[in-house]
């Protein structure tokens, strides 16, 4: 059976990062794939130290919740990022994961290569496309293959659960998981 994770950015929970993440794993899970949403705001996880002990020791010397988090996205088929906007960029939780995943999965013989990868990135107002990008980048820089939509994958909303009202963002994401969940059969195939 093929999996895909998505990692909720927001320290909120039951938010709009969180709503938009569930409806591409329900997509997902109809077209029978196992999904698992991991929600960083129950985590532990420091940012990195820059220190490299990583070159010789092939694992991040930093103990919290990295290493479970990152044995999941190894052993995932997909893996969708998401995060709300903080100041015009992702929030420190995400920032924080996806720059010692992608160190350590350079160093563990690029783990993540041809994995699929896909953001999600809602916005009050601004800020939306450069939090998308800088998720991409992630995937980009790790060999990582992203499917596209009918749109950024980005929400608008303000308050909790206002995104349910972004129609435009909901059929966006939809359409994602329906590629993400198309493009991994074939990768599999």
């Amino acid at each position: 059976m093929y999996k895909v994770i998505g990692i909720v950015g927001s320290p909120r929970f039951n938010g709009n990062t969180e709503y938009l993440i569930r409806e591409a794993l329900e997509v997902l899970k109809k077209e029978g794939f196992d999904t698992e949403l991991i929600h960083l705001g129950e985590k532990k996880i420091a940012p990195c130290e820059a220190c490299y002990a990583c070159n010789m020791m092939k694992d991040c010397q930093i103990q919290d919740d990295f290493q479970e988090i990152f044995a999941k996205m190894e052993e995932a088929d997909g893996i969708i990022l998401g995060s709300p906007v903080y100041f015009g960029s992702a929030t420190p939780q995400i920032k924080a994961l996806i720059d010692r995943a992608g160190l350590i999965a350079l160093k563990k013989d690029r783990a993540l290569n041809r994995k699929v990868g896909a953001a999600i990135a809602v916005a009050r107002r601004a800020g939306a496309n450069f939090t998308f990008a800088q998720m991409n980048y992630f995937f980009y820089i790790n060999g990582m293959i992203v499917p596209g939509s009918t749109y950024w994958n980005v929400g608008y909303a303000m308050d909790m659960g206002a995104v349910e009202y972004d129609e435009e963002a909901i059929r966006t994401v939809r359409n994602l998981a329906e590629n993400i969940a198309w493009l991994i059969k074939k990768i599999k195939a």
